[in-house]
């Protein structure tokens, strides 16, 4: 009888650990601009416009409107019909490299600011092959990108 009381609620722990980790799913913007707004549906106020790329990671779904999450912690929510599933990464620092190649003995050939979201075209080691929405190509080092 002991075991059974124990086993339960662990098993119950277990399931909605693996639920929440399972809804967490994270997407991508796929329109040029998107707004993301304060609530599920066009009558709500935009919060603010995110480009071409930009990562979310989903926390609800209320019909067609996913609510999210970003990298830096701030909620909005956004119309299905703006996102897919392509993989992309968000730079986390005020300056980051892009270079040549999956390294840093290759040269930088542009710099970006924090915020600026990339399509990810494969990864080599601790270095992600990224594309930006205008075309730019590079290499960045994981640490610096969500």
């Amino acid at each position: 009888m002991m075991k059974k009381k124990i086993i339960y609620p662990l098993t119950l722990v277990i399931f909605l650990f693996g639920a929440m980790a399972a809804f967490a799913e994270r997407l991508s913007i796929s329109a040029p601009i998107a707004n993301i707004r304060s609530g599920p549906g066009t009558k709500h106020a935009i919060l603010w416009n995110v480009e071409k790329y930009y990562p979310i990671k989903v926390v609800e779904k209320k019909g067609v409107w996913y609510h999210f999450e970003d990298f830096d912690k701030d909620k909005g929510w956004v119309h299905q019909s703006v996102v897919d599933k392509t993989p992309s990464v968000i730079t986390n620092t005020d300056k980051s490299n892009i270079r040549s190649g999956p390294g840093s003995n290759h040269p930088v050939v542009f710099s970006v600011e924090r915020a600026v979201p990339f399509k990810v075209l494969k990864k080599q080691g601790n270095w992600i092959n990224i594309e930006h929405a205008d075309g730019d190509k590079g290499w960045i080092h994981k640490s610096l990108v969500w």
